[in-house]
C-alpha cells in the first residue's frame, strides 16, 4: 500500500490521476494539494482523500505535508489565464520545482511529472523552454524513481476554454483522419487526458531506478498496461 500526494489535482489531467488513485487499491491515502475546495471527494469511495487548502505562494507553510510515497506534479496553466509569462513561469516552474524540492526532503521517493512534448531548456519558444527547464532542475534533485511524461495537444474537458488548443485539437483530429500513419506520427496525435493518467500511475509503479522519459508515442502502449 501507497500514499500519493498530487499537485494540479483539479486540472484536466491531475483530475483524472486523482480519480484513478483514489479508486486504485495500491493506494491507502491521497493528498491534494488546491487552492480551493473541490468536488474530488465525490469520487472518493473509500475515505482516503486528504484535501489541503494551500497558498502556492507560501509553499514552506505547508510542505511538510508533502509526504508518502508517489508525488504527481500536474501543475500548469497560460499566459491568458497568468496574465503575463512573469507569472505563467511561477506555476509551471517556481511551484512546482519549490514542491518537488520540498518533497524530495520529505523523502518521497518517486515523483511523476506532466511535462509537455516539445520541451526544451534552450527551446526558443517560452513555454517549451519553461517546460524544459523544470525537467532539468528537477533531474538535479536525485529522485531515485524519476518519471517524466511528455504528451502531445490535450483533449478532454476543461473548466475554462483554451481557445488555441481547441483549434489545434480540431486540426490535428481531421489531418489524423485523412492523412497515411507514417505522414502522421503520434508525437502530433492529440491524447486524452485519461490516457495520459493511466500512462502516470503505470509509470509511477515501474520498478526501474533512475530517471525515465516518456513521449507521446510511448504513452499510448505505456496506458494499455495500466492494471486500474
Amino acid at each position: 500500500m501507497q500514499s500519493v500526494s498530487i499537485i494540479g489535482a483539479t486540472g484536466l489531467v491531475g483530475r483524472e490521476i486523482t480519480k484513478l488513485c483514489l479508486s486504485n487499491p495500491s493506494f491507502d491515502s491521497v493528498s491534494i494539494f488546491v487552492r480551493r475546495t473541490s468536488d474530488l471527494k465525490s469520487f472518493d469511495t473509500r475515505g482516503i482523500l486528504k484535501e489541503h487548502i494551500v497558498d502556492f505562494d507560501r509553499i514552506p507553510d505547508w510542505s511538510k505535508n508533502l509526504k508518502g510515497d508517489v508525488l504527481f506534479s500536474a501543475l500548469g496553466t497560460t499566459v491568458a489565464k497568468a496574465g503575463s509569462e512573469e507569472e505563467q513561469y511561477k506555476v509551471d516552474y517556481q511551484y512546482q520545482w519549490d514542491i518537488a524540492h520540498a518533497a524530495r526532503q520529505n523523502g518521497i521517493s518517486t515523483y511523476v511529472l506532466i511535462s509537455s512534448v516539445g520541451a526544451n531548456a534552450e527551446s526558443a519558444f517560452f513555454y517549451l523552454r519553461t517546460k524544459g527547464e523544470l525537467e532539468a532542475d528537477v533531474t538535479m534533485l536525485g529522485f531515485p524513481n524519476l518519471r517524466i511524461l511528455r504528451p502531445s495537444i490535450l483533449s478532454g474537458h476543461r473548466e475554462e476554454t483554451r481557445i488555441l488548443e481547441v483549434i489545434a485539437d480540431g486540426i490535428l483530429s481531421r489531418a489524423e483522419k485523412i492523412l497515411p500513419r507514417k505522414l502522421f506520427p503520434l508525437r502530433f496525435k492529440p491524447i486524452p487526458a485519461e490516457v495520459v493518467a493511466h500512462a502516470a500511475l503505470r509509470a509511477a509503479t515501474k520498478t526501474h531506478q533512475g530517471a525515465l522519459t516518456f513521449d507521446p508515442a510511448d504513452l499510448w502502449p505505456l496506458a494499455e498496461h495500466d492494471g486500474t
